[in-house]
């Protein structure tokens, strides 16, 4: 009987101890929240990388980031299917929109489907980075069975995360912040992700298609909760670098950079940036954040009616070692084969030339001298 005493007295020191230290780790590691890398890490994190290639990825049977994600829509065998697209092309890494509302339907789903998502992807060699926030197209998504798209309109369902009405509802900001924080720290040493971009055009207005709907203060909303989104997303101390692309604006000096553009750049691990303009104009907006001193990843690119294509922009991104992240891959529900005009102008037909993707849903190439292109540079630069 002494025996069992001691034994179980024994058993209960050491759980007790252990439990101690498990603690001790527990608050060193909240005590050592990570902050903004400097140049130095950032550029030894990225030295690390393959030459990093690949497109804004959504499965061509969703129309938005809510249809990818929810339970009856998540689609296993399109998004495998057409990440098999992108390997055998050389693309190593996508672009991934995740959504507030997604989460809070259903955490624990939504993470068990984040996490099949991220082993397909491993399994075609493909590193995402994921996106937490967006500001672009319809402002008040609903969770559900998502609405069919409006025939020949670019990206005619996608929808905000988060919505308007949480935006201007600062109550709901816990839930965001639960949101960040909880999604992070799931991934946050997740060899399989490559990183977090924190959120996408934070003070896009929308143009033509929600303007008229849209918050007249939204980006003074915005700024705030993006600092915050940082603060978050670092506090799960991620070992994958944060990043906000900045996208419209003149980027030549600091004191022409807008407030959130500062913000942006200050609060990102590495700078990243989108340009759908003239190869001329990306090479300059290239030298331009090159002062920085980090890593630039160029998260949208390519839009072939505005001089944006592939066989201009490639190789000067290889030139300064820029990763490169196009819109659209397969043309699908978003039907970004369309231009953004289309919310303006009425089409009916196919556009004589595709504004964004690369494939067909069976996987032939809408220009085979492009996959051609891809392949060929990607190998090339990836071998030296």
């Amino acid at each position: 009987m002494k025996k069992k005493y001691f034994s179980g007295v024994i058993l209960t020191l050491f759980i007790a101890i252990t439990a101690c230290r498990q603690s001790s780790v527990n608050n060193q590691a909240t005590n050592t929240e990570r902050v903004v890398w400097t140049p130095q890490q950032a550029t030894s994190w990225y030295s690390k990388q393959p030459w990093l290639i690949g497109a804004n990825f959504i499965p061509s049977t969703a129309i938005n980031q809510l249809e990818m994600w929810q339970a009856d829509s998540f689609d296993t065998l399109t998004i495998d299917k057409e990440l098999g697209y992108a390997e055998k092309i050389g693309m190593n890494t996508m672009r991934v929109f995740l959504h507030d509302l997604a989460f809070e339907q259903d955490s624990t789903g939504f993470y068990n489907r984040v996490d099949v998502f991220l082993s397909l992807a491993d399994r075609h060699h493909i590193k995402p980075l994921l996106v937490i926030f967006d500001s672009c197209w319809d402002p008040f998504p609903k969770t559900g069975k998502q609405r069919q798209p409006k025939p020949f309109v670019h990206n005619s369902g996608w929808v905000q995360s988060p919505g308007q009405n949480a935006l201007k509802d600062s109550t709901q900001y816990p839930r965001l912040e639960n949101y960040v924080k909880r999604i992070v720290a799931k991934f946050s040493q997740d060899k399989r992700v490559l990183g977090w971009d924190v959120w996408n055009e934070p003070d896009n207005m929308t143009g033509a298609s929600y303007e008229k709907v849209e918050l007249p203060n939204k980006v003074d909303l915005v700024i705030p909760l993006l600092r915050k989104t940082f603060q978050w997303a670092r506090s799960s101390n991620p070992s994958q670098p944060l990043t906000s692309g900045i996208w419209a604006g003149d980027w030549s000096d600091t004191s022409r950079l807008k407030p959130i553009e500062k913000l942006q750049i200050h609060e990102s691990d590495v700078v990243s940036f989108h340009n759908y303009d003239h190869p001329e104009d990306f090479e300059k907006r290239i030298v331009q954040l090159e002062k920085y001193g980090k890593p630039l990843l160029c998260t949208e690119y390519m839009a072939r009616p505005n001089g944006s294509t592939f066989q201009g922009f490639l190789p000067i991104a290889a030139k300064y070692h820029v990763a490169m992240y196009n819109w659209g891959f397969v043309n699908g529900k978003t039907q970004t084969i369309f231009p953004w005009d289309s919310w303006t102008k009425t089409y009916t037909a196919e556009p004589p030339l595709w504004f964004h993707d690369i494939f067909q849903k069976d996987g032939s190439p809408y220009k085979k001298e492009e996959t051609a292109f891809i392949t060929q540079i990607t190998s090339q630069v990836n071998k030296k």
